[in-house]
């Protein structure tokens, strides 16, 4: 027996497996020998495991959004309110992320899914807002993360992470800013408008009217944008300045969270796609706990859950709250790298789907959703 393995040793190391499902999917990466073929590439993310896998579920989700919102809806029950649901749409995508995305190249992306309404209502920062509207006027440029503080305050440059941005480019915000702010304060004292924060962000893109903006498409094709604390930021510094100059203008964030609880109230169906963490996470989720809870949900993000902070939670913790449906397959991907990377292909590989399943179901939706604007988005399909 001396030339046996211990047997509590063998037991261990050679334990019997249990047959798994036959239905499980297994690990299998993309083979280069079959070429490039970027869409199958993509796909292969679901069987490569990891996070990889959670991309590829969360492109699964993303395409559920998509296939229900395209299901035309009949009227039926409580009619919506003033501001509620989107008429006609299957299900009601909510799109939430935080400035640094549009900081960065991510904002070219997300004026994409405005410009042709790919989704119904959008959540962002101040910085969300009034980043996009100054590349309208002067460029953001690409630096590095370690440039030394000091130096750069010294010389009227502020840093975004591996970005930078002349302060001169925020000098010439409130040039282009300040008039429309006189503007607005003489008509809530001469036409009594209400203002609120998705207001202000709606009158702002028609005032930019450049189509480079995201805010500039919002209100071309009436998306709603809301962003509850609009003050934080460059929006709120000049808003300060303003009040000193023409004291007077009101922002109403209580007919904002109406309206916006609203979208989520009496849609049909609701999709949260969440890009980062903090507010906008939070506002839409909670919109949602109006209605008991999304139906789809995707989240992409670096957080982690161990601080117990909503932008670190997993989609579980938001269906103990109500914020998504107990039986809904929500999705979380935990990007490592830089969530600018997983957004732009997150896009790409549904949007092929997208388009195809419009030519399909609804060839004139199709005609509306690209518009005049992008003609070569129909070509071979």
């Amino acid at each position: 027996m001396a030339d046996l393995a211990p047997s509590v040793a063998r037991e261990a190391v050679l334990k019997e497996s249990s047959a798994l499902p036959e239905d499980m999917r297994r690990i299998r990466g993309y083979d280069f020998n079959q070429g490039v073929d970027q869409h199958a590439l993509l796909q292969s993310f679901l069987t490569t495991g990891f996070q990889a896998s959670s991309f590829g579920l969360a492109v699964q989700e993303v395409n559920n959004m998509i296939e229900k919102r395209l299901e035309p809806v009949e009227k039926e029950g409580e009619g919506p309110e003033e501001g509620g649901a989107c008429e006609g749409r299957g299900c009601t995508i909510f799109l939430g992320y935080t400035s640094n995305l549009i900081s960065s190249g991510v904002r070219e992306t997300i004026r994409y899914l405005a410009q042709h309404s790919m989704v119904d209502v959008i959540v962002t920062t101040a910085g969300g807002v009034e980043e996009d509207l100054i590349k309208c006027m002067a460029p953001t440029f690409l630096g590095d993360f370690s440039l030394p503080g000091k130096e750069l305050r010294q010389r009227g440059i502020n840093r975004i992470g591996n970005l930078l941005v002349p302060n001169d480019n925020y000098c010439k915000f409130e040039d282009w800013l300040m008039p429309i702010l006189d503007q607005m304060v003489d008509e809530q004292r001469t036409e009594g408008v209400h203002w609120t924060p998705s207001k202000m962000i709606h009158r702002l893109g028609k005032e930019i009217n450049n189509p480079e903006s995201v805010y500039y498409w919002a209100y071309k094709n009436d998306i709603p944008v809301f962003s509850p604390a609009l003050t934080d930021g460059s929006l709120g510094d000049m808003i300060y300045f303003h009040s000193y100059k023409k004291p007077g203008l009101v922002l109403d964030i209580v007919e904002d969270i109406r309206r916006l609880n609203s979208k989520a109230v009496f849609a049909k169906r609701t999709g949260m796609i969440i890009l980062g963490g903090g507010l906008v996470k939070h506002h839409i989720a909670n919109a949602n706990l109006m209605r008991n809870g999304a139906d789809y949900a995707v989240y992409v993000n670096t957080g982690q859950e161990f601080d117990g902070s909503d932008s670190g939670a997993r989609p579980d913790e938001a269906v103990s709250w109500g914020k998504i449906r107990m039986d809904a397959k929500p999705v979380k991907v935990c990007v490592c790298v830089c969530v600018c990377v997983c957004v732009c292909v997150l896009q790409g590989d549904c949007l092929s789907l997208y388009l195809m399943h419009c030519k399909a179901s609804n060839p004139t939706l199709l005609q509306v959703c690209v518009k005049a604007s992008n003609p070569t988005l129909l070509q071979g399909l």
